[in-house]
């Protein structure tokens, strides 16, 4: 994200993302890449014993997605904290779109301002998958990616 001089205003919409259907073999390479192999994240009969009604991503996966979010926004080195809670499963063809808000503006009279985000992944029915909160902190505003999505 490219920073300029208008500030974000509390309530300001940060521009949404939607990524690629979640798939069984990015799950499974998700598994391997994480250490986390849980069989209900790679073998249907092993998930359905378990109550479910076949493999499910893994919700790390999810806040995975909610951070690339965020910091395809903001750059990296403005982000001071950054936390999830998970609300409903994922599922392969599952299709993540992430958005949020700016919800408060700390220090605004000052040079460097503090921004709470708050962030949402949901799915394509609109089932809100996780929650999230960053503090992004920045020299200038948070740029025209809140107001443009196509700057993503």
């Amino acid at each position: 994200m490219t920073f300029h001089d208008a500030l974000p205003d509390i309530g300001a919409p940060l521009a949404e993302r939607d990524f690629e259907p979640l798939t069984r073999d990015g799950i499974a390479a998700y598994a391997v890449a994480s250490g986390d192999r849980n069989a209900i994240h790679l073998d249907d009969d092993a998930a359905r014993e378990a109550g479910l009604p076949g493999i499910i991503a893994h919700g790390m996966l999810t806040m995975a997605l909610l951070g690339r979010y965020l910091t395809d926004l903001i750059p990296q080195d403005n982000l001071r904290h950054f936390e999830c809670r998970f609300v409903a499963m994922a599922f392969p063809g599952d299709r993540i779109s992430c958005r949020g808000l700016v919800s408060d503006v700390q220090s605004p009279e000052s040079d460097r301002r503090r921004f709470l985000l708050d962030l949402q992944a949901v799915n394509q029915a609109n089932q809100t998958l996780a929650t999230g909160r960053a503090i992004v902190e920045a020299s200038a505003a948070i740029s025209q990616a809140m107001d443009d999505p196509d700057a993503l």
